[in-house]
């Protein structure tokens, strides 16, 4: 009798440790995903009809003290982070693009949003982004390192903190 319950402990112990093992192992990265329409990610997006263009966004910016609380904005995904699909860029009506971090980075999309048209909930405002930063970030987006040793100066960018994300047409 205690052989069985040695032999059971002993095998308990080697599949909790191989368990454990394989959950080490997963792959680290943004969640898989087909970001289809329909799609949400963070809390959803609950006014999607009331949406604006980033063009609208940065006319509100610009006469509300640099701060936009609770809007949602419609735009093209033209990035999106590689590591976690912790941030994404929006392409702007000037070719230009605004930059959207997750609120308290609390949710990640798949790099299968890349492409797609979305309706972003948060909170939007005019920033400078430092030097240090702006290569981060194109690290993470695998830029080539010439175009990340080209990074010489703050910029003054629209920056979005999302609380959701949806995929729209």
């Amino acid at each position: 009798m205690k052989f069985k319950a040695i032999l059971f402990a002993a095998a308990v112990s080697i599949s909790t440790l191989a368990f454990a093992q394989e959950t080490s192992q997963k792959k680290s990265g943004p969640p898989e995903g087909s970001a289809i329409v329909g799609d949400a990610y963070g809390a959803g997006v609950t006014s999607e009809s009331k949406a604006i263009t980033v063009d609208k966004l940065s006319k509100k910016l610009k006469k509300d003290n640099k701060k936009v609380e609770n809007v949602a904005v419609k735009g093209k995904v033209t990035d999106v982070c590689e590591k976690k699909g912790c941030w994404l860029t929006i392409q702007t009506e000037d070719n230009s693009q605004f930059f959207v971090k997750m609120k308290d980075y609390a949710f990640f999309v798949p790099t299968a949003l890349k492409g797609k048209n979305v309706v972003l909930e948060g909170t939007a405002e005019r920033k400078v982004t430092s030097v240090d930063e702006q290569k981060h970030y194109a690290e993470d987006a695998k830029k080539p390192q010439a175009e990340i040793d080209a990074i010489t100066t703050p910029k003054e960018e629209i920056r979005f903190v999302a609380n959701g994300i949806k995929v729209v047409n």
